[in-house]
């Protein structure tokens, strides 16, 4: 069956976070599937865009949203005398909402009414369906009002040889790895780092190798020494020495990543590496790893519960249970059980002959 008639140029916007823009590729790669040649322009963030460098076939245009007016100014002259078949206005935030504007489109396609927020109505013309309950499914509904299916599931990240080959030099063979990935930009979704410690070490006792990863904030490297502090056996520290395409080759090496609800838990389970997600203030089913939600705890509802005083069923799509002691409710003992299960699953496919799945 061939696809419909193809617009003649598609903009997206949607400007973070990382963890979301890899949540944005499997809807490219269906666009790009059924129409190769129609352009697809891409409004994302500076640390966005550097992940997405090299995207095939995208152009990627940034807007700092650090830089305030002058930051409008760059992204309104990029957009000066352009104009686009589709919008796929897909961030609900008002400062994106407002963006939009900016983008000249016959179609804006937009949220459903039930999620619409922010005055994200007053932008658009046309709406997806209200299904889609994680927010890679959510995204892939945009591609429906133009009549496109999102029927698989394809990252394909584009990762340098060099970036590569720098991931091999600071993890080396084949032993198996834990990543410590432990902070999000929400502090309040962070565990206690003595925490993340009895876990790695629960790890490296069973032959593990241990590396924590982070980036240059002053939040990650104090959570970084307050691990490695508590530790008991050594672990390699990363933190900080890595670029964003460095840290995807990171992720790809390493045989499990912990972390909680984050940039690198998606960018690790698009690189086709299992996760030990950790939500409480999030809903794993709206945001874990997408390809295998079996090792990530999810105690959401209870969070809901006890700090909003109903179900999480009663929550708006979205709604973030950020209190402190949220991510209190999630126990080293459950973490740990999650990760010998993890071990005694790779061992059976491996007794079965069962290739890992990546």
């Amino acid at each position: 069956m061939s696809p419909p008639a193809a617009p003649r140029s598609i903009c997206l916007l949607r400007l973070s976070a990382l963890g979301d823009a890899t949540h944005v590729v499997p809807l490219i790669r269906t666009l790009r599937r059924a129409w190769p040649e129609v352009p697809i322009t891409w409004i994302l963030g500076k640390g966005e865009a550097k992940l997405m460098e090299g995207l095939e076939g995208v152009e990627l245009i940034v807007f700092d949203k650090g830089a305030g007016a002058r930051g409008v100014a760059a992204l309104r002259k990029s957009l000066a005398g352009r104009r686009f078949d589709v919008l796929l206005q897909m961030q609900l935030a008002l400062r994106a909402n407002l963006l939009s504007a900016l983008v000249r489109a016959n179609r804006r396609v937009g949220y459903d009414v039930a999620r619409s927020k922010e005055g994200h109505s007053l932008f658009i013309n046309e709406r997806i369906s209200a299904a889609g309950h994680h927010v890679l499914d959510a995204f892939g509904k945009f591609c429906e009002p133009l009549g496109l299916r999102q029927d698989r599931v394809e990252w394909n990240l584009p990762v340098p040889d060099s970036a590569r080959a720098w991931a091999a030099e600071q993890l080396p063979g084949d032993q198996p790895t834990l990543i410590v990935s432990p902070c999000s930009s929400h502090t309040l979704r962070n565990w206690r780092a003595d925490r993340y410690a009895a876990v790695a070490d629960h790890a490296a006792e069973r032959g593990w190798r241990i590396a924590i990863c982070g980036g240059r904030s002053e939040l990650e490297r104090r959570t970084g020494d307050e691990i490695l502090r508590a530790m008991r056996h050594p672990a390699i520290d990363l933190i900080g020495k890595d670029t964003l395409k460095q840290l995807l080759a990171l992720l790809e090496r390493a045989t499990l990543v912990l972390s909680p609800d984050s940039g690198p838990a998606h960018m690790a389970n698009a690189m086709g590496t299992k996760v030990i997600g950790l939500f409480a203030c999030t809903d794993r089913e709206r945001c874990g790893p997408y390809s295998d939600l079996r090792w990530s705890v999810n105690h959401y509802d209870e969070a809901s519960r006890k700090f909003m005083g109903k179900p999480a069923g009663d929550l708006r799509w979205g709604k973030r249970v950020e209190f402190p002691g949220v991510m209190d409710l999630i126990s080293v003992e459950e973490v740990t059980g999650i990760f010998d299960a993890f071990i005694a699953d790779a061992a059976r496919d491996q007794a079965a002959g069962v290739e890992p799945a990546r």
